[in-house]
């Protein structure tokens, strides 16, 4: 069950940077300035780079008996996508200056998310 919950989050997940990064690119190109231009197109990065580590993560888990290590990953990379990639989008739109360090969490989610990666395969 949590391979597919993981890998129906990172086909949603690379859709939508896709989408994003279509819409930043010829939506929002005579709207915003190339700093935020910039801002936006790193947060569609971040956010297609996890949403394939969603899909690694959805084949490890099906292919392994239940393994909380891998778990725990793919959900700090939700939540480092929600934070970190969600944060820079509203931060490019003109959002509160606030999201500012609401960004950084999400790296941190993503840091974490990767060594538990790691642990849950060396555990494999």
């Amino acid at each position: 069950m949590k391979a597919n919950y993981f890998l129906l989050a990172a086909s949603l997940n690379g859709f939508l940077a896709v989408a994003l990064g279509a819409f930043g690119a010829h939506g929002l190109k005579a709207r915003l300035s190339e700093h935020y231009l910039s801002v936006w197109q790193t947060a569609v990065q971040y956010q297609f780079y996890h949403a394939l580590a969603l899909g690694l993560i959805a084949l490890f888990l099906q292919r392994a008996v239940a393994n909380s290590w891998l778990n725990a990953s793919g959900y700090l990379m939700l939540v480092g996508i929600v934070f970190f990639s969600g944060s820079l989008y509203w931060l490019a739109l003109g959002g509160p200056r606030w999201l500012g360090p609401v960004t950084p969490i999400g790296g941190v989610c993503f840091l974490i998310g990767w060594i538990l990666l790691a642990i849950g395969a060396l555990r494999q």
